[in-house]
Parts: structure tokens; C-alpha cells; sequence
């Protein structure tokens, strides 16, 4: 399913010779008389390093970003070296425990912290139901390391996770933006397919072990995919450039200049890292086509594509208005002519920010089991890395 939002609209402008800067905690960086005559006020107390982090954290991740005070009463948060787990104390010390597990995946720059809100309310909705997982793992600078890096650490603390908690059976996966490529990047190691499970898998075992009798007919039903040895449910992503940021407008904030984003592909590394150059599709490891255009199809050791089959629900959600870092074609996963018209948008009473939504059907579904991923090579423009869910 893909679902568009529109974010209400900015009200403040800066005043004249000022640039704002938003952080996440809605106040302003403000640099006075930044005109090119002027390039040199006094910023010794802030280091170029610093101002690059500073920028790019307040127009990446923003929008899940709070502070973190102590948790809401009845809400138990656990730390350990690979993040936060938050689940409801009376519900854990009950017979029946929580068994569903919910991982929760920060974007560029971002840290578990991004994820305390949503996290707290997951768990006061469905507070019998869930153990949700902030993902530490990869956390400011390191989510410059590229994506398969980034998704091999969230592969090794998801099991981590699953084997600290051999009482959950389900499993389902929550990322913002950069954070969408890194989950499904794990989700491509983590993946099982039936036949493999209960020979040699490691996922399979390690629950074996610890699982009560009641569980062990759950673990052996035929025909079904595991996800780190569990059911796989939700994979949802928000503002994701799953189709990267190379092509016209996919980047935002270069307003579709042609000089900026002719420039843009040779100069991402120096402000994202490797993570820049798998989001410009300018990697070529070991003479590879780039990451993003392996990752529309299983490859040998990874299964991708299989592994986002096997969830039974997919959603991407994408802004369709003031993201300045993730185009609405590229989170949304369409070509330019493919997105809705205007006078096509509905507002949902319940859901007044999401304004078009678009549903697998039964006949969309059938028709796509025998191939998912779709490769469009005729242009630059990300085309070429569009992928169905």
C-alpha cells in the first residue's frame, strides 16, 4: 500500500539576510547576513563539522526527534548495547506475555531517541500485544557507512533481540527514511525460506532451545517464510528513498536546479559517506551494479524481494508536501506521470494527513507472485530501481 502525506504548511519566514535552520526541537539556527559579500561573520564557536552535523540532522530526521525524559507510568524501558526495548511492565509480568515484536529503525543522523514517542504509543494501544525494539545500532556518524554495513548490524541485534526474547512469535519492522533501505536490507539476511527451517538455521535453533512445547507446532507449519525465525507482519517505511535521490526533484532541497543535481551524485560522499554514494547510485563495489538496483531482486545470498513478499502487510508512506530531503516519486516508489492527480486527493476524517492512498488488489497480487521486481533501465532518473511491494 502506499500512502501520501501532507504535513501542514510552514508559517515562519526569515527575515531579510538571515537563513533558518530547523532543529529538532523546533527552535532556529540562525546565521545572520549570510550574503556572499558577507561570508565571513564569526563562527569560531561552531565548527564546520559541527554546522554540517547540525544541518543535516534538522532536515533529515526531524520529524520523530524529542528529548527523552522518563517514560509514561506503566511503560518499562530496558537498555542494552543494541538498543531500547519498551513494553508494558503489568503486561510482561503476566501469564500471558506480549508476542509480538515491533523494530523500529532511525534515518540519517538519527538515534533510538527518534522512535521514544512512537514507540510509547505503540505500546499504550497495544499494550498485551507488542515489545517494540528502538534500533542503537546505527546511530549518528555510523549511518554514513553505507547501507549494507548499516543492515548488517541491524541483522546481528535483531537477533540479538529475538534471542533475549524467546516469547515472541511475530515480528514486523518500522523505518524512516534512510532507515527503510537498512531494514530491508536486514531483512534480505534475515530471511529464511520454510524449507530451510529446522535443518541448520541459527534463527530456528536458538528458539528451539528456549521455546515452550506449545510453540514448537507454530515453528514447524509448512509453507510459510520466517523473518529471523519468526512471522513476518508489518513492514512499513516513512519517507524512504527507495528509488535513491539521483534524478530530477528526487532531492528536494536542490529545488531541481540541473547544475545542483548534475553536481550532486559527484559530491554526496563527501557530506553522507558510502551512504551517499548508494543513495546517488554511484557504488560500484568490486565492479557490482549499485546497491539500491541489487536490492530490486534476490541475489545469491540475500533475498530481498522474497523477504518483502513474506510480510503481509507492506506501506510505504510518503510526503507529499515540505520533505526537502526525500521526493514524493522516490518514497513512493512511482514514476513522475504515475503520481495522483490533485482533484484525486481525499481527505480521511479519522486520517486528515494522509491524502491518497492506493491498495493492492487480489488481481495486483496474483499477477505479481512470479515477479515482484520490476528494472527499468531507459534513464538516470531512479527509474530503473522502481519496485512494486
Amino acid at each position: 500500500m502506499i500512502a501520501a502525506i501532507s504535513p501542514p504548511p510552514r508559517t515562519a519566514t526569515p527575515g531579510p539576510g538571515r537563513i533558518r535552520i530547523p532543529n529538532p526541537n523546533c527552535q532556529l539556527i540562525r546565521f545572520s547576513n549570510l550574503g556572499f559579500p558577507l561570508w565571513k561573520p564569526k563562527l569560531n564557536w561552531l565548527s564546520y563539522e559541527r554546522m554540517q552535523m547540525a544541518w543535516v540532522r534538522s532536515m533529515s530526521g526531524g520529524c520523530f526527534k524529542s528529548t527523552e525524559p522518563p517514560p509514561k507510568q506503566g511503560i518499562k524501558v530496558e537498555e542494552d548495547s543494541g538498543g531500547q526495548d519498551v513494553f508494558d511492565a503489568d503486561a510482561m509480568d503476566s501469564k500471558v506475555s506480549p508476542e509480538h515484536l515491533v523494530i523500529m529503525v532511525n534515518g540519517l543522523i538519527g538515534s533510538a531517541a527518534d522512535w521514544r514517542f512512537a514507540a510509547e504509543q505503540f505500546v499504550k494501544k497495544l499494550p498485551d500485544k507488542v515489545i517494540v525494539h528502538r534500533s542503537e545500532c546505527n546511530y549518528s556518524k555510523l549511518t554514513f557507512d553505507g547501507v549494507d554495513m548499516m543492515g548488517e548490524r541491524l541483522a546481528q541485534e535483531v537477533l540479538g533481540v529475538v534471542k533475549r526474547r524467546p516469547e515472541v512469535r511475530k515480528i514486523s519492522f518500522v523505518a524512516h527514511s534512510l532507515g527503510g533501505l537498512v531494514a530491508r536490507y536486514a531483512i534480505g539476511r534475515l530471511y529464511e525460506h520454510s524449507s530451510e527451517l529446522g535443518q541448520s538455521g541459527l534463527y530456528v535453533n536458538s528458539l528451539k532451545e528456549e521455546h515452550t512445547n506449545s510453540s514448537m507446532p507454530y515453528l514447524e507449519q509448512p509453507c510459510e517464510d520466517r523473518i529471523a525465525g519468526l512471522q513476518p507482519m508489518n513492514f512499513i517505511t516513512f519517507a524512504t528513498p527507495h528509488l535513491g535521490s539521483r534524478g530530477h526533484k528526487q532531492l528536494p532541497l536542490l529545488c531541481g536546479l540541473p547544475f545542483l543535481e548534475k553536481s550532486a551524485p559527484q559530491t554526496a560522499h563527501l557530506v553522507a559517506g558510502r551512504s551517499g554514494k548508494h543513495l546517488f547510485l554511484t557504488d560500484s563495489d568490486e565492479g557490482k551494479p549499485p546497491l539500491l538496483l541489487r536490492m530490486v531482486d534476490d541475489g545469491d545470498d540475500l533475498k530481498f524481494i522474497s523477504a518483502l513478499r513474506a510480510f503481509k502487510r507492506r506501506v510505504a508512506y510518503a510526503n507529499a508536501n515540505y520533505d526537502h530531503m526525500v521526493g514524493w516519486r522516490t518514497s513512493s516508489i512511482r514514476r513522475q506521470n504515475e503520481l495522483p492527480k490533485s482533484n484525486l486527493l481525499v481527505i480521511d476524517e479519522k486520517y486528515p494527513h494522509v491524502v491518497y492512498v492506493e491498495r493492492e488488489t487480489t488481481n495486483k497480487i496474483q499477477n505479481k507472485a512470479s515477479s515482484i521486481a520490476r528494472a527499468q533501465t531507459s534513464d538516470v532518473e531512479g527509474e530503473k530501481l522502481l519496485v512494486e511491494f
